[in-house]
């Protein structure tokens, strides 16, 4: 987590790293033992958690990173993430969806620092262009330390993607501030067309940023429930007793993402777009097109993977295994440990009950 800190002064910045999803569309390399965001999923010898603190690098301290995960991946953080203290590193005894996550982070970095500017991403997603990022997050923690705002990032589409969420902005304006209108869900191909033409429409890439004082508020008017639970937890944070007290409460948190809890309902919200190179990395498919390719279209991670009269295809290996491939055209074939996938790209939608 090195790098200069574009904003020294702004010691106050916090990234929270949401990483207790399982990643199941990446199976067989992703396990609910160890899923994507703690695996080299590109080849380049970071996990998606290190490739995300690193993007941070320049924004904030390292003694100011947290991440929210599931009980079982404490270890893993804990060993790809050595620099983050073992007292922010949130362990969920069962996942409830991002509100009640965000909401236990937001609570624990309140009593820590109370003029906390936040940002909060995804742990397993993929950014190229880093410097780009870097910027636009300092745009948007500028803003949210000055005003009582929830800004969230829009990826400037590249295609009408069916598979992403999208904001609907006031403007069609890049790299600036602008109203959020409205949240959509993902569409059809037609209508993923009329957005991509329309150009105030951009892909929800789920990064917030916000400053503690706004996000407690909100998520008091908005999910008193979850509030409710966390006020009750926190004479335990940072005590022998919280996670025998979180275990007793977290649970009943109400099941519930921040997009539908806060996100459609605030009137605060406020999106930055820019095209950033950006990937959630969800599907095969979509780790396909961020690397790099032969003449015959395919890509391939290992150490020693040969192809041959193959086309379209991609090729991970996790192992030390000699992999030959003949004759395929669109297919994944993908092993780790005792598990292999050889599967139409077309298809890759049913992987996930393909490993069921």
């Amino acid at each position: 987590m090195s790098g200069f800190f574009l904003n020294p002064e702004r010691m106050n910045t916090h990234v929270v790293i949401m990483a207790g999803g399982i990643g199941s569309r990446l199976w067989p390399l992703s396990t609910p033992d160890v899923p994507k965001q703690f695996i080299d999923v590109l080849g380049v010898g970071r996990t998606l958690i290190q490739l995300t603190t690193d993007r941070f690098g320049p924004l904030c301290a390292p003694e100011n990173f947290w991440v929210v995960t599931g009980e079982k991946y404490v270890n893993l953080v804990k060993e790809q993430l050595p620099d983050i203290p073992a007292d922010q590193i949130l362990a969920e005894p069962e996942g409830r969806n991002t509100a009640p996550c965000i909401a236990y982070a937001s609570w624990k970095i309140a009593r820590k620092d109370p003029e906390a500017n936040i940002v909060v991403t995804p742990a397993d997603a993929l950014v190229l262009k880093t410097a780009d990022f870097a910027v636009t997050i300092a745009k948007a923690l500028a803003f949210t330390e000055e005003r009582d705002a929830i800004v969230t990032v829009g990826i400037t589409p590249s295609r009408p993607e069916t598979g992403y969420g999208y904001i609907n902005a006031a403007e069609a304006l890049h790299g600036q501030l602008v109203k959020v209108s409205e949240f959509k869900e993902k569409p059809d191909l037609d209508t993923a067309i009329r957005y991509l033409e329309d150009g105030r429409y951009f892909w929800n890439a789920g990064i917030f940023v916000w400053n503690v004082r706004t996000i407690v508020n909100e998520l008091r008017s908005y999910t008193p429930q979850i509030a409710e639970i966390m006020d009750q937890l926190t004479p335990s944070l940072f005590t022998e007793n919280e996670t025998t007290e979180l275990r007793r409460l977290f649970p009943s948190c109400e099941k519930i993402s921040i997009d539908y809890a806060v996100m459609e309902k605030s009137p605060r919200i406020y999106v930055i777009a820019e095209d950033l190179g950006w990937s959630d990395l969800g599907s095969w498919g979509s780790v396909l097109t961020r690397m790099e390719t032969d003449p015959d279209g395919n890509a391939v991670v290992g150490s020693d993977v040969r192809l041959f009269g193959c086309r379209d295809c991609f090729v991970h290996s996790a192992g030390e295994k000699t992999v030959v491939v003949e004759g395929l055209d669109g297919y994944i074939v993908a092993e780790s440990g005792n598990r292999l996938l050889i599967c139409r790209l077309s298809q890759e939608q049913h992987i996930k009950e393909y490993s069921a």
